[in-house]
């Protein structure tokens, strides 16, 4: 869906939404950023920064993304592969020859960007801060399917094998390619590895109250979707249990507050920064990977992100899920959003929108691709209408995907009423 020749975007409707937040759905504190065209369009914040209610949120309050740093990472990888003049059809042991070993000589860039290498759980059991025995363990693992034949979401191991590429092609760790190539030119405060400097403007970090799930329906209680992959998520031995224990370690939300564990450059789930950073990146993907007059992307490298590799039934959120090289897109299996449905009114109602399950996340343009976090954080480049969207919040729900608080705002950024 395109938005019409010249509609912008509405600022009093989301700042009414993203209040009702706060009153109607337990936020403690949160901001969203979005812009269009270039240009942000809306910057908002609110809440507190610690649930004391002493801190409040600022300005320039920075926060845990957990997943959605992924996709900051893939475009580092695709960056690296553009400036080398490498495509993703080509195998990751051209560069990376140790990872050949146990059947995956064959695997290419594109099958791993995609979540498709079936390297979504290690046998070895290793530390998630050791960096050196988690990439020693990814080049001992035999791929849990045939690499290619399907896909599963890759939630801890990914950000490993997305630093050790930049590592052996850029010759510098992904954090260090990020603050250089991205960060540092485009004033972004997202890190990946925080200085100690920054730390006395982070939210603390919670974790989803007990009985409070994130559902289509916020007030009903009940176990969150998809009910069969949060049962196996705490169930030993299911491919999703150990996909998220593997590597082991930060599992209690608390550590994740630690200046220690802030400062390790973790690609998979450690990215600390503010909403407005988050969505000025994906602004510049969304113009075509240019940004006040330069070019950081090709039309070639926009293209690997917005073209879907993998679609269907993930084998680890046992939903159907997309992915694209490195990022996640809405499968074509997903419901629309509620573009043209009455405002979201009185808690818990949804009226005929989709379940979280199924329904859209990204907007309903096919060309939108980001990625989400843990508990509620959500980011995401809508190409089609220029529109980049980011969401950052501190007081998690039980959820690894999207959640009513973010959107409800997505909805109403294409709602034409």
């Amino acid at each position: 869906m395109q938005l019409e020749s010249g509609q912008l975007l509405q600022p009093r409707k989301l700042s009414g939404l993203f209040q009702e937040n706060f009153e109607r759905f337990g936020e403690l504190g949160a901001a969203v950023s979005v812009w269009q065209n270039g240009k942000p369009i809306i910057d908002l914040y609110g809440g507190f920064r610690d649930v004391h209610r002493e801190k409040p949120w600022a300005a320039d309050t920075l926060v845990l993304v957990w997943s959605a740093t992924k996709g900051i990472g893939a475009a580092c990888v695709l960056h690296v592969l553009q400036e080398q003049k490498i495509d993703i059809s080509q195998r990751v042991a051209e560069f990376w020859p140790e990872f050949a070993h146990a059947g995956k000589e064959k695997v290419t860039l594109a099958q791993l960007l995609s979540h498709q290498a079936g390297l979504c759980a290690l046998d070895r059991r290793v530390d998630v801060l050791d960096y050196d025995a988690v990439i020693r363990a990814l080049e001992a693992q035999k791929p849990l399917w045939p690499p290619g034949t399907a896909h599963g979401y890759h939630a801890r191991t990914f950000g490993f094998l997305l630093d050790e590429l930049v590592r052996r092609i850029a010759r510098k760790t992904l954090s260090d390619y990020w603050q250089q190539n991205f960060a540092g030119p485009l004033n972004l405060d997202f890190w990946i590895g925080l200085p100690e400097t920054e730390n006395s403007r982070v939210a603390t970090m919670y974790a989803a109250k007990s009985g409070k799930f994130a559902t289509a329906n916020p007030s009903c209680g009940g176990p969150p979707e998809p009910k069969r992959f949060y049962a196996d998520l705490v169930t030993p031995g299911t491919l999703a249990r150990k996909t998220f224990t593997s590597p082991y370690g930060l599992h209690v939300i608390t550590k994740m507050n630690d200046p220690a564990i802030r400062a390790h450059p973790n690609v998979s789930f450690g990215g600390i920064g503010s909403a407005s950073a988050l969505a000025k990146f994906y602004s510049m993907l969304a113009n075509g990977g240019k940004f006040d007059g330069r070019t950081f992307f090709s039309e070639k490298a926009v293209t690997w992100m917005t073209t879907t590799l993998a679609d269907g039934v993930d084998r680890v959120f046992q939903i159907p899920t997309a992915f694209s090289a490195g990022f996640m897109k809405d499968s074509a299996k997903a419901q629309g959003a509620a573009v043209s449905s009455p405002p979201h009114s009185g808690e818990g109602r949804t009226g005929d929108r989709p379940s979280l399950v199924t329904r859209r996340i990204f907007g309903p343009s096919s060309t939108s691709f980001g990625h989400p976090g843990a508990g509620g954080s959500h980011a995401f480049a809508d190409p089609e209408n220029g529109i980049a969207f980011a969401y950052v919040m501190n007081q998690m729900e039980q959820s690894l995907l999207p959640t009513e608080k973010s959107l409800r705002l997505v909805d109403a950024i294409y709602r034409r009423d």
